[in-house]
């Protein structure tokens, strides 16, 4: 094909495009589940599967906290044995001598 037959197919197909003129854009909506509108200023409107799924989900959530607070209270307050400050002499806690002015 000559370079005048490429450039007469090139123009053929731009021509076909502007005879077209403007296309309709179409909105799909993603899942094919219900979908919300988002609306500005306002709280979102929670559909009740969304509620009842963030109701278990903090539920598991709680109980997974709470569980491994009582059973491994470690994680929370160290593994070491707590230092008895009582046994502690005032140069350790950098306190000066009462003589000392």
């Amino acid at each position: 094909m000559s370079s005048f037959g490429r450039a007469a197919g090139l123009l053929r197909a731009g021509a076909r495009v502007l005879r077209r003129g403007p296309q309709k854009t179409i909105s799909r909506k993603a899942g094919g589940g219900p979908h919300i509108e988002p609306q500005y200023r306002q709280y979102p409107q929670l559909t009740k599967n969304q509620i009842y799924q963030s109701e278990i989900l903090s539920g598991a959530m709680w109980f997974w906290i709470l569980w491994h607070c009582w059973h491994d209270y470690d994680a929370v307050l160290g593994h070491f044995a707590w230092p008895d400050a009582s046994a502690w002499t005032d140069e350790e806690l950098g306190i000066p001598p009462d003589d000392e002015e």
